[in-house]
Formats: C-alpha cells, sequence, structure tokens
C-alpha cells in the first residue's frame, strides 16, 4: 500500500472513529425538571417580614402621635397660663389705677381734716361766723345754738370718717396690689416652665422626624391615612351623628367664614393669628370674630361652654378631642372640621374621625359664658 493510500486510510478511519466517538459520547437529552413547590417556611417567613414592617410603621405612627399629643397637652397648658397672666396684668393696672385715685383722695382728705382743725384752732374763715352766731344776744340764735353745735360736730365726724375710710381703702388696695403683682410674677414664672416644656416636647418629635427615612416618612404617611379614612368609615357608620346636618346660626356661619380664611395657614403653638394658629387659637379666634367671645384654650372650652349630642351637632359647633380635652376643631359639616391640626401641618379640612372624639360644644348658646369670656 501506497504511503498516500495509507494516510488516505488512516485518516478515513480516523475520521469514522471520530464520527463514532462522537455519537456515543454525545449526552442524552434533558428533560426539563417540574417547577419545585413553594417552600411554606419562606411564604411564612416573608409573610412575618411583612407583618413587622406593617407593625413598625404602626409603632412609629404611635409614637409619633404621641409625641403630639404631649406637645398639644404643653402647649394647652402653656396657653391657659398665658390667659391667666393676661388676666392678672389687666388686674394689676386696675388695682394700680384704684390705688393712685385712693392716694390722691386720702390726700384732699387729709387737706379737708387740716384745715378744719385749723379753723377750729384759729376761730377764723368758714367757721367764725357759727361762732359768732353762738356769742350774738339774739335769743333766736341762742335757741339755734344747738342746732350750729351739730352742724359742726357732724361736719368734723364726717371729716374724720371721710379720711379713716379713704385710709384703710388705700391700705387695702395697696395691700391687693402687691399680692396681685406677686401673683404677676408667679405666673409669669410658670409660663416660661411651660413653654420650654413645649420646646423639649416639640425638639422630640423633630428628633425622632429626623432619624426616619424618605420610604419611612412616606410609609408614615400613608399608613396614618388609611388609619384616619377607616376611623372616619365607622365613625359615619355609627350613627353618632344625624343623617343631615342641622341649620346653622347666623354667629355659626360668621365663624366658618372666618376658619375658612385662614386654610393654608401654618400651625404654631400658642398661636392666635392672623398668621398662624393653634388648634384652641383658630376656635376661639373665630368665634371672637364672629362676635361671641369664648374661652382661649380646649379645655376651658370644654368645661364652660355648653355641652350637645354629637346628633345635635350642626356647622359652627366646636369638636373636642382626647379624654383631657386637649384637641377642638371647629365642625363644617358632613362630618369634616377645620382645625389647625399639629406642629409642621397647615390649617385644614379634616375628617371629623381624624382624632378621638371627645365631645362637642356649642359656644352661642350661653349669654353668661359670652360675659365670663369678656371679663
Amino acid at each position: 500500500m501506497s504511503g498516500r493510500l495509507l494516510r488516505l486510510t488512516c485518516t478515513t478511519a480516523a475520521a469514522t472513529a471520530a464520527a463514532i466517538f462522537a455519537a456515543t459520547s454525545a449526552p442524552a437529552p434533558v428533560m426539563a425538571a417540574p417547577a419545585p413547590a413553594p417552600d411554606p417556611r419562606k411564604q411564612s417567613e416573608r409573610s412575618d417580614h411583612s407583618k413587622r414592617s406593617a407593625r413598625s410603621t404602626a409603632s412609629l405612627l404611635t409614637d409619633l402621635q404621641r409625641l403630639y399629643r404631649k406637645t398639644e397637652q404643653a402647649t394647652e397648658t402653656y396657653n391657659a397660663t398665658a390667659e391667666k397672666l393676661r388676666k392678672q396684668r389687666t388686674e394689676v393696672a386696675r388695682l394700680d389705677a384704684a390705688l393712685a385715685r385712693a392716694r390722691a383722695s386720702l390726700h384732699d382728705s387729709r387737706g379737708a381734716a387740716g384745715r378744719l382743725a385749723r379753723q377750729q384752732y384759729q376761730n377764723t374763715t368758714d367757721i367764725s361766723p357759727y361762732v359768732r352766731l353762738l356769742l350774738a344776744r339774739d335769743p333766736q340764735h341762742a335757741l339755734d345754738q344747738g342746732h350750729v353745735i351739730g352742724l359742726l360736730a357732724r361736719e368734723r365726724a364726717e371729716a374724720v370718717g371721710r379720711l379713716t375710710g379713704t385710709e384703710r381703702k388705700a391700705d387695702e388696695l395697696a395691700h391687693k396690689a402687691r399680692k396681685a403683682l406677686d401673683a404677676q410674677l408667679a405666673l409669669a414664672e410658670r409660663q416660661k416652665k411651660d413653654r420650654d416644656t413645649v420646646k423639649k416636647r416639640l425638639k422630640k418629635v423633630e428628633e425622632l422626624l429626623a432619624s426616619l427615612t424618605a420610604a419611612q416618612l412616606t410609609a408614615l404617611a400613608e399608613f396614618e391615612r388609611t388609619d384616619t379614612a377607616k376611623a372616619q368609615r365607622a365613625f359615619m357608620a355609627s350613627g353618632a351623628l344625624a343623617k343631615e346636618d342641622h341649620k346653622p346660626s347666623s354667629e355659626a356661619n360668621r365663624a366658618i367664614r372666618y376658619a375658612r380664611k385662614q386654610l393654608g395657614k401654618p400651625y404654631k403653638w400658642g398661636a392666635e393669628g392672623p398668621k398662624a394658629y393653634d388648634c384652641s387659637g383658630l376656635t376661639s379666634e373665630a368665634w371672637a370674630h364672629a362676635g361671641t367671645p369664648i374661652p382661649r384654650t380646649s379645655q376651658e372650652q370644654w368645661a364652660r361652654l355648653d355641652r350637645i349630642p354629637l346628633t345635635k351637632l350642626r356647622p359652627g359647633d366646636l369638636v373636642i378631642y382626647f379624654p383631657d380635652a386637649t384637641h377642638v376643631a371647629l365642625y363644617v359639616g358632613k362630618g369634616k372640621v377645620i382645625q389647625a391640626p399639629r406642629p409642621g401641618e397647615k390649617i385644614k379640612v379634616s375628617p371629623i374621625a381624624s382624632n378621638p372624639v371627645l365631645g362637642a360644644v356649642r359656644p352661642e348658646t350661653r349669654p353668661d359664658v359670652r360675659r365670663k369670656a369678656k371679663r
């Protein structure tokens, strides 16, 4: 066999062998394996994680609401102290003015008493005619002697009485003025402490908010919105409100118009407008502009205004929140209120059940309350 043929035979044999090897060594087709069944443990873990996230958001909202409520409690305490201080300053000014008048009257009384004493001693000026009458030889004048003596005695007694009474009054007023000033200084010190308490609680709110991520803040807002919507549906379904709104009074309409004009303005603790308000600052100013002054704080509004059942609620009434009456809003009808909600938010229309409802009061039904509020 020639070398060329040998090479060709070897090449052919090698090719055949390679073909056979390839055919025999190629992997057999693999059948697709069925998808694995869901692992119940992993599903449970995912569910638990979701629940933990929900609980975390709920916990954050609870903490935030608790801090907001404590801040509002401190704000209303501050407002009450500020109102007492304002009244005390008015009282101090009134007593100071009365004391000044009493001292002027005392000066006049002392002057009159001094003149009377000098006239008696010198037997001159206004008293001398009486003395001359006593010395006259005319019988009729002699008969009038007792009358003249009595007249002089009464005049002296009145002068001494006026002097004594004025001195006593001046002393009493001076004592009251000192006590009133002491009370004013004590209230001013308490107001400072109340203000510091509000600032500390606001700082805690700010620290909590600053610690949250943008995603947490978004989740928090959505959770609160959902929670409020759920509470509102339950409240409206409970039949707590009448099916139709009762007709408001003309005063109530004026209060509502005023409150609507404040929509979008910021909440600011202790503020009574016109640029910012806290919750009771808004309601008290709204009714003051309606011609009915009411107490400044939500707690005083709850304590002193006429309470009404929610079924009697009508636009313009005040809705009071939380067991200790630390929040208030103005009802505008159809299950909605206008409120200054909390620090960082603006005055807005909200569902009536955005906070736990304590009850409702009506400002315009008690003239005695209006008179007290004016004082």
